[in-house]
């Protein structure tokens, strides 16, 4: 009986046949591939790191064809306010400490706490605000494809305008005068 080898071939003897091994990440899973392996590299990443008190410290670690590598570093009480990335997807981890992962919009916020090693994954439009809510300092890796151009900021429910029309005063008239052009 012939054995698959003597039938087909050996496909190890014919490498021009296989496909390449792409040399950059080019799906999600390849990009949290990434992520995780800077992660556990943490003698590559740790020693760039520096905590800014007044505004949040960010250093771009590589680029590739079509995606940036950030390393952000987060002291307690610092956040991003409620913003997208433009035309770019992201996905971000945790290296160190805790963040918080705030999304809404005219829904109720939903907050969700990332840890050391957690990962989220977001889609350009994707509306989210991240801030170190803890006591202790944070570092995150972001890696966005294509890379970052644009980050537009977005108002938040917490931060309606005071000149907006009170509940008790919201007839249909109103809300049509105030409309979304004037906020």
């Amino acid at each position: 009986m012939n054995s698959d080898v003597q039938i087909a071939g050996d496909p190890l003897a014919i490498p021009h046949l296989l496909p390449p091994v792409p040399a950059h990440p080019t799906t999600v899973a390849a990009f949290a591939g990434l992520a995780r392996s800077i992660a556990a590299d943490r003698d590559s990443w740790e020693p760039l790191v520096r905590y800014d008190a007044t505004t949040r410290w960010y250093h771009r670690l590589r680029t590739g064809p079509g995606y940036e590598v950030w390393l952000l570093s987060w002291v307690p009480g610092q956040s991003t306010g409620a913003h997208d990335h433009g035309a770019s997807s992201g996905l971000l981890t945790v290296l160190s400490g805790r963040l918080t992962e705030r999304t809404g919009g005219t829904a109720p916020d939903t907050e969700r706490v990332l840890s050391e090693g957690n990962q989220r994954v977001f889609a350009p439009g994707y509306v989210h605000d991240i801030a170190n809510d803890s006591l202790e300092p944070a570092v995150s890796l972001h890696i966005y494809f294509p890379g970052l151009t644009d980050m537009p900021m977005h108002p938040t429910q917490h931060a309606r305008p005071t000149e907006a029309v009170p509940a008790a005063e919201a007839t249909p008239a109103a809300v049509e005068a105030w409309g979304p052009g004037n906020g």
